[in-house]
């Protein structure tokens, strides 16, 4: 029988499904909101987290949920494990403040063990519950997830501290990025091991579109290299919405194998550079048509989208980032729609 999940498979494999997938990100951002509840309620009782993932799969029968019965606190849990401030708040994804902003403090900082620092134990001790939970209604957790190295060393350090020490300091940034590319490469593997089927990982770096192609060689490809040779043979898709058409053909050689992007990149010309290479993930504009716009003004889009860049395989019709929040499910039902056309 083919699924949502089996055409979403096939694409991300290059090949050309019986019908468009559709997969959507959807994380602490927008469900809370879509299901009426308080944030730190979402975060907290872990039977509510479970009936509002459960039910996006009987609201959206066709959809692909990314990463799917996700545990998390926002964007919270790698720059906890370092020591990161965490605020929380009712209505929205914790807010990180940096620790440091002098690479000095980072350079050497050791690796946390992932099994006890920061909220990671609170996320591996939850998805150990919940799989045994999904597992015993013929469910289960297909997929984990971690940020990249560069968008963590931003939360523990500041963006513009970054990008300055990779100007003045490289090497004390390489150092950094070493010891949070074998954090991350440790944090997946803490998550994978608590699975009985995994099939995937998420890695998400928006920072990595904020740097010219030679710093991108330089302080990006090598550690994420790294960390999707690490898991060859699952699905690794990558999320960057920052636009960064400069970088798509080096990206294309990243070894991931499916791609979410910018919905402000020309997706025809995306398909060109990296199409025969990785897989499309994309790329309705989230918040402009996703929040603001009409149904058939998604669904238009959506057609656009599977027009210029279907043909061939390996495309999975979603937003141009994650869900964001105040997205209308009858947004996303547009999408479904356009996909089944």
């Amino acid at each position: 029988m083919t699924t949502p999940w089996t055409r979403f498979k096939q694409a991300a494999r290059l090949k050309t499904p019986e019908q468009v997938p559709v997969a959507l990100i959807v994380d602490s951002p927008w469900l809370p909101g879509y299901a009426g509840i308080d944030t730190l309620d979402y975060y907290l009782l872990p039977d509510q987290w479970l009936a509002i993932n459960l039910g996006l799969l009987a609201r959206f029968p066709d959809a692909v949920w990314i990463p799917g019965f996700w545990v998390e606190y926002g964007m919270a849990a790698e720059p906890s494990a370092f020591g990161a401030r965490i605020r929380f708040h009712h209505d929205s994804p914790p807010a990180i403040q940096p620790l440091s902003t002098d690479i000095d403090f980072w350079a050497d900082a050791p690796a946390p063990n992932v099994r006890e620092a920061g909220f990671m134990p609170l996320v591996l001790r939850l998805y150990e519950h919940m799989e045994a939970r999904l597992q015993a209604e013929g469910l289960g957790v297909r997929m984990v997830a971690a940020r990249g190295p560069l968008v963590t060393a931003s939360w523990l350090m500041g963006v513009s501290d970054l990008m300055m020490s990779i100007v003045l300091a490289p090497d004390k940034v390489h150092r950094f990025l070493e010891t949070l590319t074998t954090t991350i490469i440790a944090w997946l593997h803490a998550q994978l091991d608590l699975l009985h089927d995994p099939e995937g990982i998420l890695l998400l770096d928006d920072i990595v579109g904020m740097i010219s192609l030679k710093h991108y060689q330089a302080f990006a490809a090598p550690y994420l290299q790294r960390i999707f040779d690490e898991f060859e043979g699952l699905i690794r898709i990558y999320h960057n919405d920052t636009p960064c058409a400069h970088l798509h053909e080096a990206l294309a050689d990243a070894h991931f194998d499916v791609f979410n992007f910018s919905h402000q990149a020309d997706i025809a010309a995306v398909k060109r550079v990296m199409g025969r290479r990785v897989a499309l993930m994309g790329n309705v504009a989230p918040l402009d048509l996703g929040v603001r716009g009409a149904p058939e003004q998604v669904e238009a889009a959506a057609r656009a989208c599977i027009d210029a860049a279907a043909a061939g395989g390996g495309f999975i019709l979603s937003f141009g980032g994650g869900v964001s929040p105040d997205t209308p499910p009858e947004n996303i039902d547009a999408l479904l729609r356009a996909a089944r056309a």
